[in-house]
């Protein structure tokens, strides 16, 4: 796997012998962005740009519109929310440019373009409000489209949107009905691929969507049948992509079928089904290179680390949450760069989570010494003014362990004011900044706090 990345980063990206040809490496192929590392693919976008930006060039809004596909590509990987802006930018410059009457196909393929840069947007930084720009984009698609990839991506998008919605609400019946809505665009998407090689990826591309939201009903209502049944499909879509030639959505698909694994056991109790979790996710880390995609290898560290974090609950085991934190850290290292991020709040809520944990089982007090003065160094060299959700985050760490002292010694010497404190600075940030997954977080632990403070037995 990424062995053919890595030679087309030797042949084209060494010491800036490469240049940007007329159109790319790609040439508007994205099924060869796969093959691409972060460097190349951008690279690629300014190609894309140049390519769309041309007077002389010919079919204006087709190159916009590759150009959003490269752009969001390298969002995707990168988590950067300017990226995304400039692939959402391009693909609404590819929709005005298209004629909706004259070309109906392209300007619904765009505005599906459109679509998923919202989605896109709602996944990295948590905002759901999103959800309901990319519906709108998505159903103006779905009328307009005309026999080509824009119909039925427009209906993956809108299940995926529905699914979202119905998740917090549905039973495992309602789980059900919402995948099979898409078992009709992918069977559209498997008649088209015979005559459009772009169409074997979106595929693979939408089982994995409708695997993960199953896994996700799944472990929300803990249902052994939803969860195997997302991890056939993930495990199938994985057996079906190549390694070499298609590495990042074959992670991608691998990964899910090892988080699924972990979900698994965690609900059924199984520990072999963990340990095989782990195994996988460790095999998905070691083939995945950091400099391909930055957020996938963060993204599977942290999966990994959820595992062993799993694993360590499940046989009370302090080795597996010390390995689980050292997972979170490095998966820490690529998302300290990108603020904002959704999955940075699970991140340093894990490996908060396992420092206490492993502190507990342990009983050794030393450990939460040393963590909380890690944590207070941490919020020394930052400021709540320049870097306010790193400090927020820090704040909500230094909660946890004045939790988890709390739980060992059965003493409150102030530490639940000390982290009753600390949660409604954090909460303070986060909702000033709009950080809807991370105030969830926040407000668990608060409910935590108040839980304890209530007297038992009319102590």
């Amino acid at each position: 796997m990424f062995e053919f990345g890595r030679e087309l980063k030797r042949i084209f990206g060494g010491q800036g012998a490469w240049r940007p040809t007329r159109d790319g490496l790609a040439g508007g192929d994205a099924t060869l962005l796969e093959l691409l590392d972060l460097t190349l693919l951008h690279n690629e976008g300014r190609a894309a740009d140049m390519a769309a930006g041309r007077v002389s060039g010919k079919d204006k809004p087709q190159r916009q519109l590759e150009a959003a596909i490269v752009w969001r590509e390298v969002a995707r990987r990168s988590g950067d929310a300017a990226m995304l802006r400039k692939a959402a930018a391009q693909a609404e410059a590819a929709a005005k440019t298209f004629d909706r009457d004259r070309r109906p196909e392209g300007w619904a393929r765009a505005r599906c373009e459109q679509g998923f840069c919202t989605l896109l947007g709602a996944e990295l930084f948590g905002d759901e409000g999103l959800d309901a720009a990319a519906e709108v984009a998505f159903r103006e698609a779905r009328e307009a489209a005309k026999g080509g990839l824009a119909g039925p991506l427009a209906e993956v998008g809108l299940a995926l949107i529905e699914g979202r919605r119905r998740m917090s609400l549905g039973d495992a019946q309602a789980a059900r009905v919402t995948a099979a809505r898409f078992s009709a665009p992918i069977a559209e998407l498997q008649i088209l691929a015979r005559r459009c090689s772009a169409a074997h990826l979106l595929i693979a591309e939408a089982r994995t969507l409708r695997a993960d939201m199953m896994a996700g009903w799944g472990a929300r209502l803990k249902d052994q049948d939803l969860l195997q049944v997302a991890l056939d499909e993930a495990a199938e879509v994985a057996r079906g992509l190549d390694g070499a030639y298609e590495p990042l959505a074959h992670a991608r698909a691998a990964g899910l079928r090892g988080q699924i694994l972990a979900l698994m056991g965690e609900v059924n109790g199984e520990i072999e089904q963990i340990l095989e979790s782990v195994t996988c996710l460790a095999d998905v880390v070691e083939d995945l290179s950091r400099d391909h995609s930055p957020m996938d290898w963060a993204r599977s560290q942290a999966s990994l680390g959820l595992a062993l974090q799993i694993l360590g609950e499940a046989t009370a085991g302090e080795r597996a949450f010390e390995q689980a934190v050292t997972c979170y850290e490095r998966a820490g290292l690529v998302l300290a760069e990108v603020p904002g991020l959704a999955l940075r709040a699970e991140v340093s809520n894990g490996r908060a989570l396992c420092l206490a944990r492993s502190a507990e089982l342990s009983g050794d007090l030393a450990v939460l010494d040393a963590a909380e003065a890690a944590f207070k160094i941490e919020l020394s060299h930052r400021r709540a003014k320049t870097d306010p959700v790193s400090w927020a985050l820090a704040q909500v760490n230094l909660a946890r362990i004045y939790e988890a002292r709390l739980d060992i010694t059965g003493k409150d010497r102030g530490e639940r004011a000390s982290a009753a404190l600390a949660l409604q600075a954090a909460l303070d940030v986060f909702a000033e900044e709009g950080l809807r997954s991370f105030t969830l977080i926040a407000i668990d632990a608060m409910e935590r706090l108040r839980i304890r403070a209530i007297p038992r037995d009319g102590v």
